[in-house]
């Protein structure tokens, strides 16, 4: 199990033996991350389950209150809500596959268990993998105006440990580091066991703004920014060209390094050009196979300056974030034989039929989306609130991921949910969407009449 549903569970004991009384007040999120010697992310996500749970509510400028009954929608009482049962349909989660994917992946894998193959698969692989790796790796994630020397790539375990890699080799403890002012929830948690300050960063509809990241700089200096320029997670942005040129512009003149998050960014059928195209002396890029290729064998890559190799490859091997041997294997044979490029271009589709769903469902909404995402952002319509919709959404099956999850700054969380498209199944899919739409109308309607 979790930690964080762990910690949940032991709140969850001590509200139901009467230890932490109805309308008692939860500590502020950091002083409880303290207490409980966790990171604040992961508090963020106790918090969230309880909410999740129908055992505490969240009021914005008071805090977090154990509740006397089950939570409910905004503008409703609390004691019209039922007991909230485990969610039907897990839209937090977020793991696309394509129909016949696995009868595309078995050729390679079984040619790997031959025992010559599976012999030399089973050996541990270094930051640098092997040549054959290397070669494939830049191949695939080349794009129109790029394509990484493969003397440059590194691997990690996953994507997630290729960005904790990057950074451990670039900022020191305590260190400021730059994020968009939405960004993926565990980068936060990578940098609180870092020791990391992130520096909420104000965007527009064309990306990251290049002011408020020179801004940032003046005020005290950072020692690298982070972005997802590509489909960002969670609102699905894909930057503008002018404004890419923009970002490496000021990345140069400030000589600010960058770790460049593509995990997602090969949906996009346009394959946009990395910030790498444009500074590569400071630009690491992170990507991965889990997305591409399959959740449970995975293999982060690290593209990164001529002259960090060695550093970023040090911090891999520190800390102990080095790529299986088999998945290196099994991924050189995957982009070597086409395997990839057809799942690839299948869960293109799969999303664009998605997110199809989505416009049919919520189109009435304030809802933001690629057509080839797998993710969508609803800004929920008033009175709703992230943690209140999320709570509603769990007493009808559904989990989804509230907005103050993705906030970097605690004062200033949307009241927005993210739904992740690419694991339910197309059908239970459809129904969740129906579902959302109807309680997020009756939410509205019932705050009308409540005069709020």
């Amino acid at each position: 199990m979790d930690d964080y549903r762990r910690i949940a569970d032991r709140i969850a004991d001590a509200i139901a033996d009467g230890r932490l009384a109805p309308g008692r007040r939860l500590p502020p999120q950091r002083a409880f991350a303290r207490r409980h010697r966790i990171a604040a992310s992961t508090a963020a996500r106790v918090y969230g389950e309880l909410v999740r749970r129908g055992l505490v509510v969240g009021e914005v400028g008071r805090g977090t209150f154990v509740r006397a009954a089950a939570p409910a929608p905004a503008g409703r009482s609390l004691a019209e809500f039922p007991a909230v049962a485990p969610p039907a349909v897990n839209l937090e989660l977020n793991y696309p596959t394509a129909p016949g994917q696995s009868e595309l992946l078995e050729p390679a894998l079984a040619a790997l268990l031959r025992p010559g193959s599976l012999t030399d698969a089973l050996r541990p692989a270094a930051a640098t993998g092997t040549r054959a790796a290397r070669e494939a790796a830049a191949a695939l994630l080349a794009t129109p105006g790029w394509r990484p020397e493969p003397d440059r790539v590194l691997f990690a375990g996953n994507a997630r440990q290729a960005i904790a890699a990057a950074l451990a080799s670039l900022v020191r403890p305590g260190g400021r580091v730059g994020v968009e002012a939405l960004t993926y929830p565990l980068v936060k948690e990578i940098a609180a066991r870092l020791g990391i300050v992130l520096v909420p960063l104000a965007t527009d509809a064309e990306g990251l703004s290049p002011d408020a990241l020179a801004a940032a700089h003046r005020s005290a200096p950072l020692s690298a920014l982070y972005l997802q320029p590509t489909l960002h997670n969670p609102t699905s942005l894909t930057t503008s060209p002018a404004r890419l040129l923009g970002l490496a512009r000021a990345v140069t003149e400030l000589g600010l390094p960058v770790v460049e998050d593509r995990i997602w960014a090969f949906l996009h059928p346009g394959t946009p050009d990395p910030l790498a195209a444009h500074a590569p002396g400071l630009v690491h890029v992170v990507d991965g196979l889990s997305k591409r290729v399959a959740p449970g064998l995975t293999a982060g890559f690290l593209v990164v300056p001529a002259d960090r190799v060695e550093a970023v490859a040090a911090a891999v091997r520190s800390g102990g974030w080095g790529a299986g041997g088999f998945a290196l294997a099994a991924a050189v044979r995957w982009a070597g034989d086409g395997t990839v490029a057809r799942l690839v271009a299948a869960k293109r589709a799969e999303a664009a039929r998605r997110q199809r769903l989505v416009g049919r469902h919520l189109g009435a909404f304030a809802v933001r989306s690629d057509p080839y995402a797998y993710f969508t952002w609803w800004e929920l319509p008033a009175p709703w609130r992230a943690d209140t919709f999320t709570a509603a959404a769990a007493a009808h099956g559904i989990a989804v991921t509230p907005g103050p999850a993705f906030a970097v700054d605690p004062a200033r969380t949307p009241d927005a949910v993210r739904l992740g498209l690419a694991s339910a199944p197309e059908p239970e899919l459809q129904r969740a969407l129906r579902t959302l739409a109807d309680v997020a109308r009756s939410g509205a309607d019932g705050g009308a009449r409540s005069g709020r």
